[in-house]
């Protein structure tokens, strides 16, 4: 009994350590006596203080921070990602318990593939009267575009997961069937890593299940899926809005996979390609993380502009496999749980190992009046994955909870919607010890469980994703309502093996690139430097308007005024703002040109338009989240700070304010010269820096050092192109026109001049894969070696405004041959024979 352990430390550990009433803990016993398996856990956290204890676990939360590990809430105002919430106590499970978990899903896997073989195939199960014709007909995911067609490989299901429960009679309980795109693994593989870095040596001692191997079977299912030798394999994503973003974009990773959205992908002749900027390469199987409904908008939901148009028509003509198959997510539908034990039995002839929860369909009457007999002790939700009108969304109403009207109501709605409702027995789930930062307390948890289907039978991940209750309120299992996740530890009575997806150190094949770049990726890595260098050259005229406004002088009005109408003319503020004071000079007082020019800065610093900073970060931003797997962590935090900058104090001067973004702008810019590979996704981003730099400084040039430009407006030129101790260096007389245009714009030694992004953007289009054809020069060669050739050629006492604007259209011109050549790839046969070929 705790009550009489000699072990003070342990004590103060459980000292209030309360199971819930009515229900069974994992910790411990209804005695009061900790279960055996647990006791290593909690010895070797009484052997230090609770601080020490919480510094161990600090280690996991860094190891999460470090992995850039997320999730996106949907229901709430900014909708924005948040850090993966770790409970950091693992859920320990005996081995000997697990082989009873492990033999309940794999009878579960196989009966689902029975039971969807056959209503996409015979349908005997409804003929046969087992299921009801309704409540496969009225089911919002059964897919008749693909009834009667058999998925390539034979097999609807590839991963299959199992939310569970432990209720109080201690026997475990199917909660919910996962089929459509089983989440969480990718999770539950990062809560591994942080919590075993946090508990090394207990993790060893304890002999811990590795998870690689259930990956390693994937993979290889995969593999054999998609066929032929040299096959791509692709991960389908909703995209970066999607909650579990981070998940597919690790998993695509981890297990070498192409992470593709339906944008990336065509269908030509049946047969589904990627988009990337070598041209269209065939892809043979997708890892499916898309809803059905949106998979397709030619055959299901024609609005959905997440999915492939022509998909299921090659799911019919049997050229690309899918994990899982279009139409899977059928079984989840809570009223398939009624008929899951009369179907186990029929199908298998044994009952279910692991049951799931108590279900009544109420289609049908006799299930219809038991519901209404025991009312009171029963949860209504849904029958189907859809709303209905009087019920909770996304979840069950016990009907306990409500008052007379309340269950009065839910009554009307079973008695008038009896198809599309479902009741379940209320079940108070099991607890597990959370640490709260001094003690251990008891929350309710959901265990799910994978499993994936290889050519021995089905493999069950010995782990899983473990869902912590945050109050004793179940919607708080949902990560969607502030609950948290813990790592899963089966423990084993034997040595395990050590497992890995990494290859023997003397079978390593060498790579230096990372595969084909999607042309998607491209696309934003290319606008991603658009928007960064457009945001930063609007900082540098804001700080340069703040620094010469300060100055109060009239010599400086034309200037400031100048600058203040480029930002006008780039959409940065409004036209109608009226600044009298900054157009007549020195006929105001001195502080009057001060404030017109601060306001106007203010407004570009925080205002709604188009050209201001906060639309520009925000465009970046969102840019750089759908390629955010090929970012860093320091990348990706950099560009959440520019957002957070917008959102700061806004008390502070808008040239200091500027100052602040160009700093984090300019280690953006360090990152992507220090940390990314220099490959094609590269070059795509330093070509939209070098494109968007000489468009802008083209206009600043225009606008600044036009025939009648002053030597302060040429000084505020250089000013803005961080130029003035070049110039001041190399020429002992006063700002002079033709030297300042010979800096700014022809001279390719100086980093901000228009010659030196011409030249390096073309050295970088140069090292693009297939610029020419056969020989031929292509028009974006063409166009680049002109554009070269010209400003090389250029002389600075011959440069006028035409000239420079001749420049900066063909600067534009560039980037659209650029995106017709690498980013529309809709028709290209040429590719496509090649690779067929």
């Amino acid at each position: 009994m705790l009550a009489r352990s000699r072990n003070p430390g342990l004590r103060s550990l459980l000292a209030d350590y309360q199971p819930l009433p009515g229900a069974a803990d994992e910790l411990m016993t209804a005695a009061g006596e900790v279960r055996p398996h647990w006791l290593p856990v909690l010895n070797e956290m009484a052997r230090s203080r609770p601080t020490v204890v919480s510094q161990r676990f600090s280690v996991a939360d860094r190891q999460i921070k470090s992995s850039g590990v997320y999730y996106r809430v949907y229901d709430t105002p900014d909708g924005r990602d948040r850090p993966w919430p770790l409970a950091h106590v693992p859920l320990v499970i005996p081995d000997a318990e697990w082989r009873g978990i492990e033999a309940g899903i794999v009878q579960r896997a196989q009966l689902l593939e029975a039971v969807l073989s056959d209503l996409y195939g015979p349908a005997t199960l409804v003929s046969d009267g087992a299921l009801p014709a309704a409540v496969i007909a009225g089911n919002p995911d059964f897919q008749r575009a693909v009834a009667g067609s058999t998925p390539l490989g034979g097999e609807h299901l590839v991963v299959y997961a199992a939310d569970l429960g432990r209720g109080p009679d201690g026997r475990w309980w199917v909660l919910k069937d996962r089929a459509q795109a089983p989440s969480g693994m990718g999770y539950a593989l990062e809560n591994r890593l942080a919590v075993s870095a946090a508990l090394p040596g207990l993790y060893r001692d304890m002999q811990v299940e590795r998870l690689a191997g259930f990956f390693q079977a994937m993979r290889s299912t995969l593999a054999a899926k998609a066929g032929r030798e040299g096959s791509r394999i692709g991960l389908l994503t909703p995209g970066p809005a999607n909650e579990t973003y981070f998940e597919h974009a690790y998993l695509a990773r981890y297990l070498g996979l192409l992470l593709v959205e339906g944008a990336d992908l065509t269908v030509q002749d049946g047969i589904v390609y990627v988009r990337t900027i070598e041209g269209l390469k065939r892809i043979d199987a997708l890892v499916r993380r898309l809803d059905a409904d949106f998979a397709d908008p030619l055959e299901f939901h024609a609005g959905s502009r997440l999915g492939v148009p022509g998909l299921v028509q090659a799911v019919r003509q049997g050229s690309v496999a899918l994990a899982n198959s279009l139409g899977a997510g059928l079984v989840e539908a809570p009223a398939m749980l009624a008929f899951m034990p009369a179907l186990a039995r029929r199908l298998t002839g044994v009952d279910l190992v692991l049951p799931n929860i108590a279900t009544w369909w109420c289609g049908e009457a006799v299930a219809r009046e038991e519901v209404l007999a025991d009312f009171e002790r029963l949860a209504v939700l849904p029958a189907f994955e859809r709303d209905v009108s009087g019920l909770a969304r996304g979840g069950a109403t016990a009907v306990a909870d409500q008052d007379a009207a309340g269950q009065g109501r839910l009554r009307d709605v079973v008695n008038a919607q009896p198809l599309e409702v479902v009741a379940q027995e209320v079940v108070r789930l099991s607890t597990m010890p959370v640490w709260n930062g001094k003690r251990l307390e008891p929350h309710p948890f959901t265990l799910r469980v994978y499993a994936v289907a290889t050519s021995d039978g089905w493999k069950v991940m010995r782990g899983g994703f473990c869902r912590v209750g945050d109050s004793n309120d179940p919607r708080a299992l949902s990560m969607q309502y502030g609950g948290r996740s813990a790592d899963v530890w089966v423990t084993s009575e034997r040595p395990v093996d050590h497992v890995s997806l990494l290859p023997s150190p003397g079978k390593v094949a060498i790579k230096r690139s990372l595969g084909h770049l999607p042309s998607r990726a491209a696309d934003n890595l290319f606008w991603l430097g658009r928007y960064l260098e457009r945001a930063e050259v609007t900082c540098r005229v804001v700080r340069a308007v703040g620094e010469i406004a300060a100055e109060a002088d009239e010599d400086v009005a034309v200037a400031t005024q100048r600058l203040t109408d480029l930002l006008i003319a780039w959409g940065a503020a409004r036209s109608e703002r009226s600044r009298p004071a900054v157009a007549r000079g020195a006929g105001r007082g001195a502080a009057e040109p001060v404030a017109v020019a601060e306001d106007i800065l203010r407004e570009v610093l925080d205002g709604e338009n188009h050209g201001g900073m906060p639309a520009l970060i925000g465009a970046a931003a969102r840019t750089a989240s759908a390629i955010r797997e090929r970012l860093s962590r320091d990348a990706t935090q950099a560009i959440a700070d520019l957002g957070a900058m917008a959102m700061g104090d806004r008390s502070l001067p808008s040239a200091d304010r500027a100052d602040r973004y160009l700093h984090t702008l300019a280690a953006l810019s360090g990152l992507a010269h220090e940390n990314m590979n220099q490959l094609s996704g590269w070059r795509f981003l330093r070509i939209g820096h070098h494109i968007e730099r000489a468009v802008q400084t083209c206009r600043l040039i225009r606008r600044l050092a036009d025939e009648s430009a002053r030597a302060d407006v040429l000084d505020t030129l250089l000013r803005v192109t961080d130029s003035r101790i070049t110039y001041r260096a190399r020429y002992l007389m006063g700002t002079l026109r033709v030297p300042v245009i010979d800096l700014v714009l022809l001279d390719d030694g100086n980093p901000r001049s228009v010659a030196y992004q011409i030249i390096h953007a073309a050295e970088h289009l140069a090292a693009l894969p297939r610029t020419s054809r056969d020989g031929e020069v292509d028009a974006l060669t063409r166009a680049v070696r002109l554009l070269r050739a010209e400003i090389e050629t250029t002389q600075a006492k011959d440069v006028d405004d035409s000239l420079i604007l001749g420049f900066e259209n063909r600067l534009l011109a560039l980037s659209s041959e650029l995106s017709a050549r690498y980013f529309n790839q809709d028709e290209a046969p040429a590719e496509v024979a090649e690779e067929l070929g």
